[in-house]
């Protein structure tokens, strides 16, 4: 049998094996974390199927939630093909898919609509702006950066994606407040969303910009986030269009049931259309 040890070398080559896959800086950074919190888990037990078929049961037993359970294997599983170690590949748990998203999740476009005003009453323009162009064009935030003046000027913007490009669309009005925003802050070319000191904006720095709005909008802090913006704009081109197809292609998604994850109604709503059943019975 095998002995199989976990080692930093091991962690900085996986690492660069991420990177040359083209996976994104936060799945890069989630995985090495989820490997590394395994490897202190383990200690120095070898490692085999049966040893990470316990450290699933163990998260299970200390309250992780399913999905965070799958997402923690998926890193791991990961490591193990990266390293031919395909022997201590384990299962994802088996989880039904919801019908329907927790209400507490669920940005409505009258809280958007909040959050934006308060942006501009704050004088955050840049955060204000950047809302805007995730909501109009349902871009992921690591997407922001090829929003460019060159692409406002163009009114279209291409973005690659792990090898895949599609491009989106700046409407007229979008583009001309990104093009007077980037005048007031003397940009001239290149991108838009950076710090003062001409950084492109981290994630976290706009995730903390964003709960920052919260009690000015009267949000609830768990309905703000990036990625909330991006189902809100699924939702909104849906009713418009009821093209899924369309949509999926404008998100940039390869499958379509990830794109049916996006329009799942709330709890609330599901509610109502069992009511509207039940006084068809």
């Amino acid at each position: 049998m095998d002995h199989y040890r976990l080692t930093e070398e091991i962690f900085n080559g996986f690492k660069s094996y991420l990177r040359e896959e083209e996976h994104g800086q936060a799945t890069i950074k989630k995985y090495i974390s989820d490997v590394r919190a395994f490897a202190v888990w383990v200690r120095d037990r070898n490692i085999s199927k049966t040893v990470v078929t316990e450290w699933k049961e163990w998260l299970l037993e200390n309250g992780y939630a399913a999905t965070t359970i799958n997402g923690k294997l998926s890193a791991l599983n990961a490591l193990f093909s990266y390293l031919g170690w395909n022997d201590c590949r384990a299962k994802f748990l088996r989880i039904q898919r919801s019908l329907f998203r927790e209400d507490a999740k669920e940005l409505t476009q009258e809280e958007y609509k909040r959050l934006l005003d308060a942006a501009y009453s704050m004088e955050k323009d840049r955060l204000a702006l950047l809302l805007e162009i995730i909501f109009v064009t349902g871009i992921r935030i690591s997407e922001v950066k090829y929003v460019t003046l060159e692409a406002a000027k163009a009114g279209r913007a291409e973005i690659n994606l792990k090898g895949k490009i599609r491009v989106i669309l700046i409407p007229e009005k979008l583009r001309i407040k990104v093009i007077q925003y980037a005048k007031r802050q003397q940009i001239t070319a290149g991108e838009i969303f950076l710090t003062r000191s001409g950084k492109r904006l981290s994630r976290g720095q706009i995730w903390r910009e964003m709960k920052g709005l919260c009690k000015d909008a009267d949000v609830e802090p768990t309905k703000v986030f990036p990625h909330n913006l991006r189902h809100l704009f699924a939702t909104s081109f849906y009713k418009v269009c009821k093209d899924i197809v369309k949509l999926a292609d404008v998100l940039g998604h390869s499958s379509v049931e990830t794109t049916r994850i996006y329009l799942m109604t709330t709890g609330s709503e599901h509610e109502k259309q069992l009511n509207r059943l039940m006084m068809q019975i």
